[in-house]
């Protein structure tokens, strides 16, 4: 017995060296200083929006990200979906389309742990038609196309308020749907659709609420094409970077923040986007 135990204790002995050799490989392959160098120096993989997202950031790549030491790269999203979905699971570093009532309610729903970094620019919302001129002309019984998400449903439904199309229920906000409207003297009908499909279906309907950044992708100038517009004063809509919480601090994020918030950044949104976007820094 005394022979058998002295073996076991051989053997545990060698298996708690054998684990410790281990784990302190992995520790050496797993913190290393030149990993976390590494990290700085890896490309940052942002999502994002066509238009203007991904166009505001082909600028700061092009003009601003390589003398500041930033290699980036733009993948371009034409949801509203994915974009969070692959930065809750690492298939990119950041995303750069969405505004805080949105993020909100998508991490809420979800399960996910996005969080914002800089705000960066508004889109204001905007009612389109290709039968009327004028928000007035529209007839009783004429259809709304609206987007079909809660936030942007609320959002549309309170600019129609806002210019006296429709009145909502007291205390509705950012989850207001058509059964919360109160009074609609025009008897105006609502088609909910995905908020891409929107600008799409304005041979279809009366009149349709459009994102920004969907009118502009389809050829609409929000601030002369739009029957009524969302104001940008005190907005809660405004876009920003956001990334999976933890990943505020990394140096490649602070940095592309600096730079989408820079005086150049605000010029190329002026110059390109005349009002139809509008800088929020």
């Amino acid at each position: 017995m005394r022979n058998t135990a002295k073996r076991f204790n051989v053997k545990i002995t060698t298996a708690v060296l054998t684990a410790g050799a281990l784990s302190l490989g992995l520790t050496a392959c797993g913190s290393g200083s030149d990993d976390k160098a590494a990290d700085a120096d890896a490309p940052l993989v942002v999502a994002a929006s066509p238009v203007p997202h991904a166009e505001i950031l082909t600028f700061v790549k092009d003009n601003l990200a390589k003398e500041a030491g930033l290699d980036l790269e733009v993948k371009e999203f034409t949801d509203y979906v994915t974009p969070n979905t692959a930065t809750e699971d690492g298939s990119v570093d950041a995303n750069y389309f969405q505004n805080q009532p949105y993020l909100d309610d998508f991490n809420k729903k979800n399960g996910t742990h996005i969080a914002p970094v800089v705000t960066v620019h508004l889109e204001p919302l905007g009612l389109y038609s290709h039968k009327v001129k004028s928000a007035d002309d529209l007839k009783s019984g004429a259809t709304v196309a609206v987007p079909n998400d809660t936030v942007n449903e609320a959002r549309a439904l309170k600019l129609l308020a806002d210019n006296g199309l429709i009145e909502l229920k007291k205390g509705a906000d950012s989850a207001a749907t058509p059964a919360d409207i109160t009074k609609n003297p025009k008897n105006l009908k609502f088609k909910e659709l995905e908020a891409a499909q929107t600008p799409r279906s304005l041979d279809d309907v009366d009149a349709a609420v459009v994102n920004g950044n969907y009118a502009i992708e389809s050829d609409l100038q929000p601030a002369e094409d739009a029957l009524v517009l969302e104001s940008a004063e005190n907005s809660p809509y405004g876009n920003f970077l956001a990334v999976k919480e933890g990943s505020e601090d990394d140096p490649r994020v602070k940095k592309l923040a600096e730079l989408l918030t820079s005086p150049e950044v605000k010029k190329f949104i002026e110059d390109k986007y005349a009002g139809s976007v509008i800088a929020s820094f």
